[in-house]
């Protein structure tokens, strides 16, 4: 995957597209992380990538699909104009929220979820372009899916303040840590094996 290859660059590995011990150790080397707290953001981020294989929001919802998980925004029969039509999804799901204009806008589209956890929304991509000083993101915020797909979600970590819940391997700290980045406990025994698996790897 390009993504991980641009990782692997910028913390100075062989750009094999491969998440090993390598990797890994010189990524928590890089950014001054204990081993824990290395795994724990890798075993999070394996888990929300499917494996890093996606770092971009899936819209492609079925009628069922946005009862199930977008049901307030398609009352009535409304999810039917919606169905399979990504875009328009978007647009209305995340209108006039997180920094978007309204669905006219087209913001909900342009800021959808990107990035190794899913950056979503016009105020957290400023944000992330502040934080980074790279203003062209607002322009073009394909780069967040490939070029800062990890920075952005070292950004989350930093954002909100969970470097702290990352600083253990047991199911306690995977649980808690899981909570703030889900919101909920979805996956939890898989991001609790990547966890485990990545801290054997490097410990």
């Amino acid at each position: 995957m390009e993504q991980i290859k641009i990782l692997q660059r910028v913390i100075g590995v062989n750009d094999d597209g491969d998440i090993g011990p390598k990797t890994i150790k010189a990524f928590g080397k890089y950014h001054k992380l204990s081993n824990e707290q290395t795994s724990n953001f890798f075993g999070q981020v394996g888990h929300e990538t499917a494996g890093f294989t996606l770092f971009l929001e899936n819209l492609n919802y079925s009628v069922s699909g946005l009862q199930k998980i977008f049901g307030k925004y398609f009352p009535g029969l409304l999810e039917n104009y919606y169905a399979r039509k990504p875009e328009k999804i978007a647009n209305r799901v995340y209108a006039n929220r997180m920094g978007n204009g309204d669905e006219s806008s087209g913001d909900g589209w342009k800021f959808r979820g990107r990035g190794a956890l899913q950056l979503t929304g016009k105020s957290n991509y400023q944000a992330f372009a502040n934080f980074l000083d790279k203003p062209e993101i607002m322009i073009n915020p394909d780069l967040v899916s490939i070029d800062y797909a990890f920075a952005s979600a070292l950004f989350f970590f930093e954002r909100n303040k969970l470097w702290n819940l990352a600083n253990g391997v047991d199911d306690i700290s995977i649980y808690k840590l899981t909570k703030r980045i889900n919101g909920g406990t979805n996956g939890l025994a898989h991001r609790t094996s990547l966890t485990k698996k990545y801290y054997n790897m490097i410990k």
